[in-house]
């Protein structure tokens, strides 16, 4: 029709969709078709007759189809517990959207509406990646932990099906939780190796990102920081209490902004975790603005020493400044790269150079520097592969798995 459609967020921090007639394209003429729900719109694709509205939901999406006049017509049917991406109407009312799930490599899907609300048929179309590893046996269960301020955190647990919860469970639990990034959900065939050998694999949704709109983000940014922390060691505790593992056999994970967060669960919980893998984290709060080359940019996230009361959130958490000497800390496993123009490689170091000084276990604190990557865009496809083995030769080891080759017994 002759209208333009436009995303808000006006008054709707998870957004609403307007409509704007194009014979007078003024804002006071716009009209809210979609108001704003449940979830966050991410993005919005007009067709010839109907308005696709693609969502967040606490990490995994939706699509759900309106008509012009914003009366609902159901959803499209996606793959559980999965993302999606890229969607374009080519014609008609048809959709084109790309679809992936921690099960099922990315693939384009195409839509084709029928007569009635849900009648619609989506089929996958010769656009998709051949997944070199088949998950038939796992599935995605959707958890909810309760934080410290009894905010509910929601987690993907990735796990065999029928899997009874026997406390045996090597776990690993990761996460980010800042700059507004939702962790959404992705295919890894990485995950089939930790699988096989009885393993469950966490991701949480928690707040610093963008799952539940930007009140979720602000709720774990700047003085709130510390919002994110009891997140993710509420959802450590979750996956105890509900019984799929115990300390002894929980690792923990995480890269850049969710290195800082293993920095800060490790000196915060160190008797909650067995094994834990940082790449390319900040652990140094107070010293970040001095040394990082886009400290600007990171205090719009984390705050600035020169603020009072900013100063007294970052030294609150600051990891480095946290590690307590005689303190039975796990077994770390640091990565970092010597080009990295976005954390100073010095934080990495320094922060392994201090826990073996402090620690008082019989564990690990392992540094691994690269000298040609940086922080780990576009690292080359040996050095991943190099840094993956090291990081699951670390994990089995300390998680007490049992390496078996394929085939033997």
């Amino acid at each position: 029709d002759a209208s333009l459609y436009l995303l808000s967020n006006h008054n709707a921090s998870r957004g609403k969709v307007l409509k704007l007639p194009l014979a007078n394209p003024t804002l006071a003429n716009a009209e809210t078709v979609v108001p704003e729900s449940d979830g966050v719109i991410d993005d919005i694709e007009p067709s010839a007759s109907l308005l696709y509205v693609i969502d967040f939901v606490g990490g995994p999406s939706r699509i759900r189809i309106f008509d012009q006049k914003g009366h609902a017509k159901g959803e499209v049917a996606v793959l559980p517990t999965s993302a999606v991406y890229g969607a374009i109407s080519p014609q008609g009312d048809e959709l084109i959207f790309g679809n992936e799930s921690y099960l099922v490599p990315g693939a384009r899907y195409g839509y084709v509406p029928g007569k009635g609300a849900g009648e619609g048929k989506v089929s996958r179309t010769a656009l998709y990646e051949p997944a070199p590893v088949n998950f038939d046996d796992a599935e995605v269960v959707r958890e909810w932990a309760v934080s410290k301020d009894g905010t509910k955190i929601p987690m993907n647990v990735v796990r065999r099906k029928g899997l009874k919860p026997n406390r045996a469970a090597p776990t690993l639990l990761t996460g980010y939780g800042g700059y507004a990034i939702s962790e959404v959900p992705y295919f890894d065939p990485d995950l089939r190796l930790w699988l096989d050998r009885g393993g469950v694999w966490v991701d949480a949704n928690l707040r610093g990102g963008a799952e539940y709109g930007e009140e979720w983000h602000h709720a774990g940014n700047l003085t709130r920081k510390q919002n994110v922390f009891d997140d993710f060691a509420a959802c450590a505790k979750h996956l105890i209490d509900a019984g799929y593992t115990t300390p002894a056999k929980l690792g923990i994970l995480g890269g850049s902004n969710g290195g800082l967060l293993m920095g800060a669960e490790l000196v915060q919980h160190p008797e909650m975790y067995r094994a834990v893998v940082s790449y390319v984290g900040i652990y140094d709060m107070l010293r970040m603005e001095a040394i990082t080359s886009n400290a600007v940019f990171n205090i719009t996230e984390f705050g600035s020493v020169n603020d009072p009361e900013q100063f007294k959130a970052l030294y609150a958490y600051s990891p480095y400044h946290h590690v307590v000497d005689r303190t039975a800390y796990p077994a770390v496993l640091f990565l970092t790269g010597a080009n990295d123009p976005r954390v100073n490689p010095a934080n990495s170091r320094k922060m392994t150079a201090r826990l073996q000084a402090a620690s008082s276990s019989k564990w690990p604190i392992l540094l691994r520097t690269s000298s040609t990557t940086g922080h780990g865009i576009d690292s080359s496809v040996d050095e991943r592969i190099e840094s993956g083995a090291d990081m699951y030769a670390f994990l089995f080891e300390q998680l007490g798995i049992q390496f078996t080759k394929p085939g033997s017994k």
